[in-house]
């Protein structure tokens, strides 16, 4: 059984308080002046974009067209971001748990019900790539471009050439902006749903067809503070240095995909600014000349940075302003982006190199020296402080972590990394073990050599680690179900209840045998409970992604059905939900003439159940995820049946 890491896609739009303009007047007339109309209040919008990590591809490459709110009450929908021209393509895949700037926007201030956001569904406007080392039966070869004749957009309206699929999301809460607030929308992409990008190859052989929905997975996802949200490096042009020399204003670059060698930049229209770390101090890299200075303002290099590129690693601060933590500068676009950025693949101790899969669906090695310093992106404390350096620390990493690098020499032919930021410490995989103390992660990789089995302590119960549904404080672990990310179990019995639903198991016999429970966390780095070490501060328990099975026993009255993984032997029970919030994720993928089409059933409504119950028949296909019960069945979190051409 392979583990694939918990994937989400988050467009967060990030509302800083803005400025506020009117207008008065009036005559000599001796009668009342009628006044001009007042400008509305309006508020900034800076839209981001973000994910988590994908084990399969290394690359999925999107066009985001533009985002809107809908007002409430109606009204014309508000544009925070649009693309000019071609949108650029933008590979979601390394915005692993980070936030893309796409830009900023100035917004009306008052109440949103809804975002629009608009998805260009051309063909080739989809580049997937798989990556170098995908997991078992994955359905594409190890770092190949799926040719876009392969793939089809689900749900694209308007004529040819001009495709595109606008996704409307209610939100759980409207959202209110003001001119004396700090807010954030968080909409977030699962790219972990079973119906974001489905594969269908028919059984006995043929073409694998690819469809890519983005109706669905796409919802609302409130995020705590502004401050929290980690930021992907942005690229961009220096258009000006502030009059105080405090700030930089940069235009966003984006680099061209498919990836071409040397890299080229794309240029958009976004622009914002970025200030130096009065306080801690910015790094600031002049990759052509190779020097290295800590800087509180931009005085001492203002002269000579009109008209660089430029990649900045920054954290947002609780007024909306940006801050940089790093920035490298180079006459190159190409030499500021020949820094690695991918998830870690190997780690050799013995040879001292860490291998980095690349946006080509490749590997690229780099050496690890004692000048190498190591950072974990997040609090402002290990963000502009090195928590390791030189090859030692490199016992401290895993194949699954995400990471971004810097080299000494980009004109290298062996690469030498100067920096290493740690963007997730992502330990996960089959919970082996887990007790009242901590977590042991067994992860198996299709490279044997970057199997690892981890024991994570968990954070100490007096650390602080964010606020519950009410805005209440959380101290100590807490974990929580994929399906229902809402429900978080923190408190005394927050790791009793956890070890108990670890111990959940099935056994399909046969080849494919035993598949126990899943589990991701997200390490942090140097909690009191664990000092200079990684500890859990959460955990997520996972789907397991099942085998491609085969309808034993269709629906019964309990909503439940039993099922033979291929190459297994024991039947299977599945447990399938219709409650209201918590209904099992199920969908027909059916393959006619060619033509690929998803599905989704809404299991809450009579219809719905009654076509599932039709389509679960004996010797039908279905492809299941779920949680193994303690029990020994498996509660559905997705269900997919294959009707039309049978389908693997």
């Amino acid at each position: 059984m392979t583990y694939r890491n918990l994937l989400s896609l988050t467009i967060g739009l990030a509302l800083a308080a803005g400025v506020t303009a009117c207008g008065g007047g009036g005559s000599g007339s001796t009668s009342a002046p009628t006044p001009p109309p007042v400008a509305p209040a309006t508020a900034k919008v800076a839209a981001l974009l973000s994910d988590a990590s994908s084990e399969d591809w290394s690359t999925i490459g999107v066009r985001v067209m533009s985002i809107a709110l809908v007002p409430q009450g109606g009204g014309a929908p508000v544009t925070v971001y649009s693309a000019t021209g071609t949108a650029p393509m933008i590979n979601l895949v390394q915005l692993d748990q980070l936030a893309e700037i796409l830009g900023n926007a100035t917004v009306p201030v008052g109440t949103y019900t809804s975002a629009v956001l608009t998805v260009s569904a051309n063909p080739g406007d989809i580049l997937l790539t798989a990556s170098a080392a995908p997991t078992a039966g994955f359905a594409a070869a190890p770092g190949s471009t799926i040719d876009a004749s392969q793939i089809q957009v689900q749900h694209a309206t308007g004529s040819t050439g001009s495709l595109t699929v606008p996704v409307t999301v209610q939100l759980d809460t409207p959202l209110v902006v003001s001119t004396s607030t700090s807010n954030a929308l968080d909409l977030e992409f699962d790219l972990a749903h079973p119906a974001f990008i489905v594969a269908h190859t028919p059984v006995g052989g043929g073409q694998t067809l690819w469809a890519v929905n983005f109706s669905g997975p796409l919802h609302h996802h409130p995020i705590a503070s502004l401050e929290a949200r980690i930021l992907r490096h942005a690229y961009g042009t220096v258009t000006a240095v502030g009059g105080d020399n405090k700030s930089i204003t940069l235009t966003k670059d984006l680099p061209t995909l498919p990836i071409v060698h040397p890299e080229t930049a794309v240029a958009t229209s976004q622009s914002f600014a970025v200030l130096a770390d009065a306080s801690n101090g910015s790094i600031y890299y002049d990759v052509d000349a190779k020097t290295r200075a800590v800087i509180t303002d931009f005085s001492s290099i203002a002269s000579s940075l009109a008209g660089k590129y430029v990649r900045v690693a920054a954290r947002y601060q609780q007024d909306g302003s940006l801050v940089a933590t790093r920035i490298w500068a180079s006459t190159s676009f190409n030499s500021v982006w020949v820094s690695p950025e991918g998830h870690v693949r190997n780690v050799d101790t013995t040879a001292n190199t860490l291998t980095v899969t690349n946006e080509s669906g490749g590997l690229t090695v780099l050496n690890v020296d004692n000048n190498t310093q190591f950072f974990k992106r997040g609090a402002a404390a290990t963000d502009a402080t090195p928590i390791g350096t030189g090859p030692s620390f490199l016992a401290n990493l895993v194949a699954g972590f995400k990471v971004h690098a810097s080299v000494v020499d980009p004109l290298a032919a062996s690469l030498t990394a100067q920096t290493i930021e740690i963007e997730t410490a992502a330990f996960g995989g089959l919970i082996s073990a887990a007790d009242a103390t901590g977590v042991t992660y067994s992860r198996q990789f299709s490279n044997p050599a970057n199997d690892y089995a981890r024991t994570l302590p968990y954070i100490g119960a007096a650390s602080a680690n964010g606020t519950d549904a009410s805005g209440n404080p959380i101290t100590g672990f807490k974990w929580w179900n994929f399906a229902y990310p809402t429900i978080v179990d923190s408190g005394a019995n927050a790791i009793g209840d956890f070890v108990t639903l670890s111990t959940g198991s099935i056994d399909f016999g046969g080849s494919v045998g035993p598949i126990r429970t899943y589990g991701v966390s997200f390490a942090r780095w140097n909690d009191p409970a664990a000092p200079n070490a990684w500890s859990a501060p959460w955990a997520v328990i996972l789907p397991s992604p099942l085998p491609v099975a085969t309808v034993t026993i269709g629906l019964d009255s309990g909503n439940a059905f039993t099922m033979t993984a291929l190459r297994g032997a024991n039947a299977v029970t599945v447990d399938v939900s219709t409650a209201s919030g918590s209904a099992t994720l199920a969908y027909q993928v059916d393959r006619q003439n060619g033509t690929l089409t998803v599905s989704p059933l809404d299991l809450t409504t009579s219809t719905g159940l009654a076509t599932l119950a039709n389509d679960l028949v004996a010797g039908a296909r279905v492809r299941v995820a779920g949680v193994p019960q303690p029990d020994h069945t498996i509660k559905a979190y997705s269900v997919a049946v294959f009707t039309g051409t049978p389908g693997n």
